[in-house]
């Protein structure tokens, strides 16, 4: 059975890389090791090591030296996922604070990359409650059985605003892959703080409205029965 000298040399920084990473995934070293078909021993103390040093490399190492501990990589990805739309400059100021080493903003998109978070722009809707989900299933059982004559009715209306501001400041948040439409990584949708322009339509069974553009001005009740219930609706009844 050959030794661990003699097994050492054969893992290269690649591989061993790769057994760090399935052992921060939560893996035991046991399973790592008959992954890898490697003794449990050099597992364990390449495990320590990385550790205890934050770095995979066996023996001396010329490199520069890394610049964050595990527990500074944990708080990074902590931090991150507490707040997902801070960014990686603040990320590291904080970490920096906390730890009292600088660290830039490069080294935290690394650490968050490594912790598999990336920086992606967020879902936009508007959230529904546990309330809103209920009524929105009590309403389509309630119509569940309707037929085209009672279709046929019902015109069903909505209205958007389309921002025409500039769109330079987007927002991005760090969320895993495949965790798009996750409740947490969903912002409410605009506010439209900005210049904006509201448009109206509405559809029913074979038919639709045309759309209608708001011209600038707040909409109240009587403006909204003018230029929308009266024009258009009415002709729906």
């Amino acid at each position: 059975m050959a030794n661990n000298q003699s097994v050492r040399p054969h893992l290269d920084a690649f591989t061993r890389g790769r057994i760090i990473g399935k052992l921060e995934e939560g893996r035991s070293v046991t399973s790592v090791a008959a992954e890898f078909g490697i003794a449990h021993s050099i597992v364990s103390r390449l495990w320590r090591q990385f550790q205890t040093t934050g770095t995979a490399n066996w023996g001396f190492s010329s490199g520069r030296p890394r610049g964050t501990t595990p527990a500074d990589d944990r708080y990074i990805v902590l931090q991150a996922r507490r707040n997902r739309r801070q960014t990686a400059g603040e990320i590291a100021r904080h970490t920096t604070q906390a730890t009292g080493r600088p660290i830039s903003r490069f080294t935290v998109a690394r650490r968050l990359h490594g912790g598999g978070l990336f920086a992606r722009r967020p879902v936009r809707c508007v959230p529904l409650t546990p309330a809103h989900r209920r009524r929105r299933s009590l309403w389509c059982r309630e119509h569940r059985n309707w037929r085209d004559n009672e279709w046929g009715r019902v015109l069903f209306t909505d209205e958007s605003r389309f921002s025409l501001s500039s769109d330079s400041h987007r927002i991005l948040i760090w969320r895993e892959r495949g965790s798009r439409n996750h409740p947490s990584n969903i912002i409410e949708r605009d506010r439209y703080g900005g210049r904006g322009v509201l448009i109206w339509g509405g559809i029913m069974l074979g038919s639709r409205t045309d759309l209608h553009i708001f011209d600038a001005g707040s909409v109240n009740g009587t403006r909204y029965c003018n230029e929308i219930l009266l024009p258009y609706v009415r002709l729906f009844r």
